[in-house]
């Protein structure tokens, strides 16, 4: 059986880069238990201009024409399946991530129900990823994400790269999404990896034939 992954969005700038992974998940056939705090909601629809008038309907729009299959639970409801670690998942990734949130989970708090199941992958000794979108970063922040990644957290900050070439926002999305699915062990052709482009044409990393 293959197990569902969870991903929470919280009220750092970038939220389609969350969208854009459930997005993927679900193409894939994956389930997905979905978490979005109050403060994400916000930024959904002020980034995105999504209606939070009437959630479920919204999140329809967006995520029920995949193949897979989306479980949204409310940030509030500390009694939903992935609150118990015997709920089995293959774990959570958290994009975009707050400094906020990160200081929660840094630090063992579990005030709503994305910071616990972020506490639930810890403590199960399942994957956890965190995407940070912040610049620029203070000692905190980074005392805070050092702490996690001795913990054996992953920390994919929203940087995207440029050596693929993108043309366009979705393409540098795709990257930050991509890295993200990498490090899910998830298969993916969201962007061009370094020596493909040489590969393909028959040539090594120096460019020679």
């Amino acid at each position: 059986m293959v197990k569902p992954w969870v991903v929470g969005i919280t009220g750092a700038s970038g939220a389609i880069y969350g969208v854009r992974l459930i997005q993927v998940l679900l193409e894939q056939g994956k389930d997905v238990h979905l978490v979005i705090s109050e403060s994400g909601w916000r930024v959904l629809k002020l980034e995105h201009n999504w209606d939070t008038s009437n959630r479920a309907d919204t999140l329809e729009k967006h995520f029920g024409h995949y193949s897979g299959k989306y479980h949204y639970h409310h940030a509030q409801d500390i009694g939903a399946s992935i609150a118990s670690g015997s709920f089995r998942t293959s774990g959570m990734v958290i994009c975009p991530c707050s400094m906020g949130t990160l200081a929660a989970v840094s630090n063992g708090n579990s005030d709503n129900l994305l910071e616990r199941a972020a506490d639930v992958m810890l403590k199960e000794g399942r994957k956890l990823i965190i995407v940070p979108r912040e610049t620029p970063l203070h000692q905190i922040h980074l005392e805070n994400m050092l702490r996690l990644a001795k913990m054996g957290v992953n920390i994919i900050p929203a940087m995207p790269a440029f050596y693929q070439g993108p043309t366009s926002v979705e393409d540098m999305i795709d990257f930050v999404v991509g890295k993200v699915l990498d490090t899910m062990d998830i298969d993916h052709r969201l962007f061009h990896r370094w020596g493909e482009q040489n590969e393909q044409h028959g040539k090594n990393s120096t460019g020679r034939n």
